[in-house]
């Protein structure tokens, strides 16, 4: 008999609501519950695509006798991270801070008034390693809550009282200037991997923020070595296992430093921005190799991510059907020897093992490799080549697929419309704009109310009930941004002005400045999360800050300058010291002490001239730059008012730090304008 999850819209809760453990989604209900029995409560949070939640569903929450043992001793609550990111934020604060590590699932026991007081993450059947079974853990907690109850209450409230304390120092109340972002720099040089690309060691996760950065950074001072890093990190991702080599799209992260094999998970977070950086890339070199991926990711998210209602699914699963009925993680990626000969014959399977690095021993498990592209050099048939991609990519589309996690997240979606839309308007393809303004359409339709408010998810064309927090706010911000430049439609700036009015109201603190995770007037946890630093997408403060800032540029909005400048106050503070995990506010912070400039590109909107000019204007490489286009009497956006044109010609006007260069028609000066 299904359980209470079984009419919520997570399919990650969905995925657990035939367990026979009694569960609750996340709610008053559930504690009041655990309040009127006197037990305390195990909180399991987790993810849809993420692997050791499904191991330890099926080792423990499937199995009866553990379910048994959770229904007569504890009020169990399930949560998916995705949909809540604020109690996911909490709990591991208080993970991280009692264990040294976090990660999911994650497992965390609550007293009645949801104090944390005893913390792990997967726990296996059995003892293993020196780690506790998750039988030994429950009867560990329940004895101790049975017999020594007041010292459960002691630690939980100690630990409640210890993340209180750990407000965030605001840093510096200046913002980071020449030196600071020189000062990031450097970090990053020490910890780059000169060998394989990317920073640090395994495991090893792309550093799409860090590389928005050492690209502005490079447009505006000229520093080869930042571009250098950029490059050659895209070039090693790109050829590495952790890239599809037959359909596009990245995984989550490798779990070598070579970036042989991923963690096979696809994420629609990772591939936005990724494939957003790949343009960006391409935009800066011309890279032929930026330029494919940019669009072979593209391809993939409206592929295989869009759903029926034109937003994006938020992953892929790593695991599927092995075709023996077992699920395996990798499954549908990998290759054998064996398996290249069958799909491809003798001599293309000889081709296709040397081109793909597919060995005997194989680079994964039993003997299979993940495919790469490990030759740099030497000359190979493209025809060949494409037609045994082509075959194998058909084989591999009889085997079973991966589970896809259809929840549409606000937040995600407004980076993969920030990404569709340029990546369309780069590469003139009017379909990836279309899919961008789809999303667009369904996040305004669906997900924003009569009071501009934003819902964190939908699934099925139904709005889920989870508020959204900071991130939602300023992605979906950042995606509107995008298309207003793209399109010229001025109603995309309008609607982020809604949602970035709504920062300046419900999620930044008055006095300091500083950003929390959760609207003012959210429902309250036992403490507000509030985390500046970027993991694996900009920070809802680092975002917010990008966009307050191209908002104020396209508008002149004071408040938002002064906001977005509060916020950076913490990138001066944390971007010298650890720029890995501030990327994206050191970003923003380039386009910050670039201006950021402001273009305006006035002209009849069929004329070739205005559309070269505004294609120029979308090229340039300044950090930050934001583009306004239309006829010279639009009143679609503030930065078209009063440009006139320059004798009856398309002209371009660009302005920064309240100062303008004289109009241009010529195509060759704007790019010269918006150069370094």
């Amino acid at each position: 008999m299904p359980n209470r999850l079984a009419h919520e819209t997570s399919p990650y809760l969905l995925q657990h609501a035939d367990n026979p453990v009694d569960w609750w989604p996340w709610s008053a209900d559930a504690f009041e519950e655990a309040r009127k029995s006197g037990k305390p409560v195990l909180l399991s949070v987790g993810y849809s695509s993420c692997h050791w939640c499904h191991v330890m569903a099926h080792e423990s929450f499937e199995d009866q006798e553990t379910a048994d043992y959770l229904n007569a001793h504890f009020v169990s609550v399930k949560v998916d991270r995705e949909e809540r990111p604020d109690v996911d934020a909490v709990y591991m604060e208080a993970v991280q801070a009692a264990t040294g590590q976090g990660g999911w699932p994650m497992t965390v026991f609550l007293t009645p008034d949801a104090e944390p007081f005893y913390f792990g993450t997967y726990f296996p059947p059995a003892p293993r390693q020196g780690s506790p079974s998750f039988r030994q853990v429950l009867e560990g907690v329940h004895s101790a809550w049975t017999d020594r109850r007041d010292e459960v209450a002691e630690v939980a409230e100690k630990i409640v009282r210890d993340l209180a304390g750990r407000e965030i120092a605001f840093g510096d109340t200046q913002v980071p200037g020449e030196e600071d972002l020189a000062g990031a720099l450097l970090g990053l040089t020490r910890d780059y991997d000169a060998g394989h690309g990317g920073f640090g060691g395994a495991p090893k996760f792309p550093p799409s923020m860090a590389i928005e950065f050492l690209l502005r950074h490079h447009a505006r001072t000229g520093a080869e070595g930042a571009l250098q890093m950029a490059a050659d990190t895209c070039e090693r991702m790109a050829r590495g296992g952790i890239y599809d080599q037959l359909a596009g799209g990245f995984a989550r992260y490798s779990v070598d430093r070579e970036w042989v094999v991923p963690h096979f998970e696809k994420m629609l977070y990772d591939n936005a921005l990724l494939c957003r950086v790949y343009a960006h890339l391409w935009r800066s070199t011309g890279s032929d190799l930026g330029r494919r991926v940019a669009l072979e990711t593209a391809d993939f998210m409206v592929r295989e991510l869009r759903t029926n209602e034109g937003g994006f699914a938020s992953a892929l699963d790593a695991d599927s059907d092995d075709g023996t009925g077992k699920h395996v993680e990798g499954a549908y990626y990998v290759w054998t020897p064996a398996q290249l000969r069958e799909v491809l014959g003798e001599q293309d399977a000889e081709l296709a093992a040397d081109y793909f690095g597919v060995t005997q021993e194989g680079t994964f498990e039993e003997g299979a490799s993940v495919l790469q592209l490990p030759q740099s050099e030497g000359v190979f048939d493209a025809e060949r080549i494409a037609s045994i991609r082509a075959r194998l990519l058909e084989a591999r589309g009889e085997r079973p697929a991966p589970g896809r996690d259809d929840k549409v997240v606000a937040a995600w979606n407004g980076l993969a419309v920030a990404a569709l839309a340029e990546t369309g308007a780069y590469f003139d393809r009017p379909d990836l704009i279309e899919a961008a303004l789809g999303a667009a359409d369904l996040l305004v339709r669906l997900h924003l109310d009569e009071h501009a408010r934003l819902a964190r998810t939908s699934k099925d064309g139904r709005v889920g009930a989870n508020a959204g927090v900071l991130e939602d706010y300023a992605d979906v911000s950042e995606g509107f941004l995008a298309l207003a430049s793209v399109t010229g439609e001025g109603v995309w700036l309008e609607f982020a002005g809604f949602l970035l009015d709504h920062v300046l109201v419900q999620f930044t603190d008055e006095e300091s400045g500083t950003l929390y995770d959760t609207a003012a007037d959210a429902e309250k946890l036992i403490r507000r999360p509030q985390d500046p630093t970027d993991n694996a997408t900009p920070s809802g403060w680092s975002a917010a800050a990008g966009a307050l800032l191209s908002y104020a540029a396209q508008t002149g909005a004071e408040p938002h300058r002064a906001a977005a400048e509060r916020a950076l106050g913490v990138v001066k503070a944390l971007g010298p010291r650890a720029p890995r995990f501030i990327g994206w506010g050191l970003a923003t912070a380039e386009a910050l002490l670039d201006g950021p400039r402001e273009v305006a590109v006035v002209g009849p909107v069929d004329d070739p001239a205005t559309k070269e000019l505004h294609r120029a204007a979308l090229l340039a490489t300044a950090p930050g730059a934001v583009v306004a286009v239309g006829a010279p009497d639009s009143d679609e956006l503030p930065l078209l008012a009063e440009r006139l044109l320059v004798s009856g010609e398309p002209t371009a006007y660009v302005c920064r730090n309240f100062t303008c260069d004289a109009p241009t028609t010529d195509v060759d000066r704007l790019r010269e304008a918006l150069g370094r």
